[in-house]
């Protein structure tokens, strides 16, 4: 039995308290590589527009007259103006409009969080803190608890409980921080984040989820 894996915990203020064990669900310690590869493959291909386009001989116009003579102008041979040699000319295999988007299952897409979230546990990079309690949006509060938390200039991802809105009017502002309800997060937001920080509330009354899109 793999033992139950732990995570630093700090009250609302930036205390340091005792480590709290992390629920099972999904904090198994069980990380499969080949599923957070997919899922973060998939994300990536997902965001791709696809809108990249140019034409080719048949949808270029013009350049139906010959340029030159074909002998006598010492110059090479030119049939025409389109050719894609020259400049204004048709591409060869041009990019044409398509989508890149990827499907991925349930079950893959749980797979690929949990296993995000135990490899990001296992480095010592969850946190789990008090719930904000905040009357009205304090970016300077919530900055100086991630000050506290020695999280000043790294990339956080924080989790709620549920949708808190105060919370995230106060860390809009702060360029490396991304608020989200828990159980919303995909793999890749877990996995671009330097630490994940999560209300304690969030680990005991919200569903675990199935996650973002991929």
């Amino acid at each position: 039995m793999t033992e139950s894996l732990k995570a630093r915990y700090y009250k609302a203020d930036g205390t340091a308290g005792a480590s709290r064990p992390l629920p099972e669900d999904p904090f198994d310690g069980v990380v499969h590589e080949e599923s957070i590869y997919t899922a973060v493959t998939a994300y990536l291909a997902n965001r791709r527009q696809g809108t990249a386009s140019a034409k080719n001989r048949r949808n270029i116009t013009g350049g139906g007259r010959k340029p030159w003579r074909q002998k006598g102008t010492g110059r090479a041979r030119a049939g025409t103006t389109r050719s894609p040699i020259w400049r204004g000319g048709a591409v060869v295999f041009p990019p044409t409009p398509r989508s890149y988007r990827q499907e991925l299952s349930k079950k893959d897409r749980r797979l690929a969080r949990r296993s995000a979230f135990n490899a990001r546990a296992v480095e010592d990079k969850v946190v789990v803190v008090e719930d904000l309690t905040l009357e009205r949006p304090q970016t300077r509060k919530l900055a100086r608890l991630f000050e506290k938390l020695e999280l000043g200039d790294k990339n956080v991802l924080l989790l709620t409980a549920g949708q808190r809105r105060l919370v995230y009017l106060s860390a809009r502002n702060l360029p490396n921080v991304e608020v989200r309800p828990y159980g919303s997060e995909s793999a890749y937001d877990v996995l671009a984040a330097d630490a994940v920080v999560i209300e304690e509330s969030a680990l005991v009354r919200v569903p675990a989820g199935e996650g973002g899109d991929a």
